[in-house]
């Protein structure tokens, strides 16, 4: 029996017995989480896992072993890690109260500062996490304490996406420090929880009609927030925008003529949802709403959602079935055509732009060897782009903690 594969024309009416099972699985967990009258009830954990935002102790403990033991690809991704500057022990934090960022960041001011100061944060922790070197704990400390003593607000047309963008690595490293070493003190723990509690959260949890890429990275800053804070109602309104926002961003033929939209984005005509999804009206599995915009912001979009699915099968709710047909029609229809296959004139106009960036490696983990999921394309691509970097974003490292990684 021949598996079904991702980006195919046929993978509609070419679903093998094995590969249907997910999909079952989608459609119970959808029973299972109903709320009352018949709206699903979200999930926050009563209990919530630590470390447990985009990597748990299991993944990380596989990364250590796997590294410790010159295994590739992860002895390759570790090696390009450390040489990075977000790795480097003399980093000097550049943190200030207010970050104010245009549209495209200009004007920049702290933008880049912040992004990188917590990729870099991100960084240093799983390098302390790897090699036990306490210094490098410390540097991920000094950095956080730095931006916690000192910020207080974000502020222009970008206030949302950079706040997402920070506040997506911020919890990452915070989680791995705070429950794997024992060098922050409590004081600064609390201070920092502070910090994303009244500066970050309020900023990311409402969401935004924009562009996709958005809110998908609004949600996963919230998602990490709420799970370092231990906050299950701000936990639950992550999921419950993801649920919203998924669909409306990753097209399906079972859809419809047209996408779905997001929740209270007031798109209620034909026209106006042509028009947000960049002019297009040819909709194919696996199409988003920013592919004929560029495949760098859709690589954003994609990427998110694989970071808040798998922060939530860590704390033991998974998303990932109710979004695995979505995001594997995605990652395979974007692979394809970044493996060079000619683009057909009824897709953006046969022209897509871009690259998608470092941001395969999660979904297609989680998708292809935990889930079973042929993905060829996804596959290939992600296979010749190892070891993956960073976007310099909110994407880092993960063919590291995340290449055939079974959490």
């Amino acid at each position: 029996m021949s598996r079904w594969r991702d980006g195919s024309p046929t993978n509609r009416t070419g679903r093998s017995v094995l590969l249907a099972v997910p999909l079952l699985v989608a459609v119970l967990l959808a029973a299972l989480t109903a709320g009352p009258g018949g709206g699903r009830a979200e999930a926050a954990p009563t209990t919530f896992v630590h470390p447990g935002v985009l990597v748990s102790r299991g993944q990380l403990d596989f990364t250590r072993q796997q590294v410790n033991a010159g295994a590739q690809p992860w002895k390759a991704a570790f090696d390009r890690m450390m040489a990075s500057r977000y790795a480097s022990l003399s980093r000097v934090p550049k943190p200030r109260s207010v970050v104010e960022c245009g549209s495209y960041s200009n004007p920049n001011n702290g933008c880049t500062d912040e992004r990188e100061d917590a990729l870099a944060a991100y960084t240093l922790s799983l390098a302390w996490y790897v090699t036990r070197d306490s210094r490098y704990a410390q540097k991920a400390i000094e950095i956080m304490d730095a931006w916690s003593g000192v910020i207080t607000d974000h502020t222009n047309s970008n206030a949302p996406l950079q706040t997402g963008w920070a506040g997506s690595s911020w919890p990452r490293a915070a989680e791995i420090i705070r429950y794997t070493s024992t060098s922050w003190p409590q004081a600064r723990v609390d201070r920092f929880k502070t910090m994303l509690r009244t500066v970050y959260l309020p900023e990311v949890a409402n969401g935004s009609h924009s562009n996709g890429n958005w809110e998908l990275s609004m949600t996963e800053a919230a998602i990490g927030i709420a799970v370092f804070l231990e906050d299950r109602a701000a936990y639950d309104k992550a999921v419950a925008t993801f649920r919203g926002r998924v669909p409306a961003y990753i097209y399906l033929t079972s859809d419809g003529a047209l996408p779905k939209t997001a929740p209270g984005s007031g798109l209620d005509t034909r026209d106006e949802i042509v028009r947000y999804w960049q002019g297009q009206t040819t909709f194919v599995d696996g199409l988003t709403q920013e592919t004929c915009r560029d495949l760098t912001h859709t690589g954003y979009g994609l990427a998110a959602i694989a970071h808040i699915a798998e922060t939530s099968r860590i704390q033991g709710q998974d998303l990932y079935p109710e979004v695995a047909d979505r995001l594997r029609h995605a990652l395979g229809l974007h692979s394809k055509y970044e493996l060079g296959q000619p683009v057909p004139g009824q897709l953006c106009g046969g022209v897509l732009k871009d690259h998608l960036g470092p941001v395969t490696e999660v979904g297609f983990n989680a998708l292809h060897h935990r889930m079973g999921y042929a993905m060829t394309n996804t596959q290939n691509l992600t296979e010749s782009k190892r070891p993956a970097g960073t976007d310099n974003l909110f994407t880092a490292w993960e063919t590291l903690t995340h290449a055939g990684n079974p959490g």
